[in-house]
C-alpha cells in the first residue's frame, strides 16, 4: 500500500493538492507553519483509503509530496 509524504517546508500552502485528492485524504494544517512561516498541508489516512493515484504528487508545484511504497 502506498504512504503519501509531504514536505513540510517546501509546502507553500497552495492547495492544489487539497483539490485533487479524490478520498479528500490531505487537509491544512491551520495550526503550525513551516520555517518560512506558511501553514502547510498533512495526509491522513487512519482508515487506509488512499488509492495510490499519485495526483497529489503530480500536481504539487513545489515538489513536496512524494509516495512511498511499502
Amino acid at each position: 500500500m502506498p504512504e503519501i509524504k509531504i514536505d513540510k517546508e517546501k509546502c507553500k500552502s497552495c492547495m492544489i493538492c487539497v483539490s485533487v485528492c479524490p478520498k479528500k485524504l490531505i487537509k491544512l494544517n491551520k495550526e503550525h507553519t513551516n520555517h518560512a512561516g506558511n501553514s502547510y498541508v498533512e495526509f491522513r489516512d487512519e482508515n487506509h483509503e488512499c488509492l495510490g493515484c499519485a495526483l497529489c504528487a503530480v500536481s504539487c508545484p513545489d515538489m513536496a509530496i512524494y509516495e512511498v511504497l511499502k
